[in-house]
């Protein structure tokens, strides 16, 4: 693995991050979509979700395995990495199904996905520093981060731009219209 302080380090892990901002980022209001177009008030969020476990069978089983035959992998799978991988899994798609269920909630896309995107990487420094046991490497910086990140959140959901307003549907040629007074 390329060093990333070295001179010629490359930053392709840069571009697939963003990638994963903008796909992420799209991926609350493209679901609120789905639900919303299933026109099924009580099913729709779980008629959504379904097609999310589809894309992912066809994104994260289907183009895996095709990856590994391509490079020859060994199908061996080591039982900490198996476990640890289905756990990512699980929590993953619980988490998925936890942002329709904020939807079927009245949660908007905007406020649920703001919360989301501000509070999981507080989460996830939380659970990596203690995992690694790095507490006492934290610096004021990074705490003043944290605090950033969840204003910022609650920022983004609190004063989020209003609906807009459906403008009066315009009278149409031939249609009667009101009397004048």
């Amino acid at each position: 693995m390329a060093d990333p302080a070295a001179p010629n380090a490359t930053y392709s892990w840069l571009i697939f991050a963003l990638l994963t901002v903008i796909t992420w980022g799209v991926y609350g209001v493209f679901l609120h979509k789905g639900q919303t177009y299933m026109a099924d008030p009580v099913n729709g969020r779980y008629k959504a979700f379904l097609f999310v476990g589809i894309a992912y069978f066809l994104t994260a089983v289907l183009a895996p395995v095709a990856v590994l035959v391509l490079n020859k992998a060994t199908w061996s799978f080591p039982q900490a990495g198996l476990w640890w991988s289905l756990i990512a899994g699980i929590v993953g798609a619980i988490g998925a199904f936890c942002v329709l269920l904020a939807f079927g909630s009245r949660g908007s896309p905007a406020a649920v996905m703001s919360i989301i995107f501000a509070g999981a990487p507080i989460v996830n420094a939380v659970v990596a520093i203690t995992i690694e046991r790095n507490w006492a490497n934290i610096r004021p910086a990074f705490l003043a981060g944290v605090v950033l990140a969840a204003v910022g959140g609650f920022m983004v959901a609190r004063y989020k731009p209003a609906p807009p307003k459906h403008p009066a549907p315009a009278v149409q040629a031939g249609e009667p219209t009101a009397p004048h007074p």
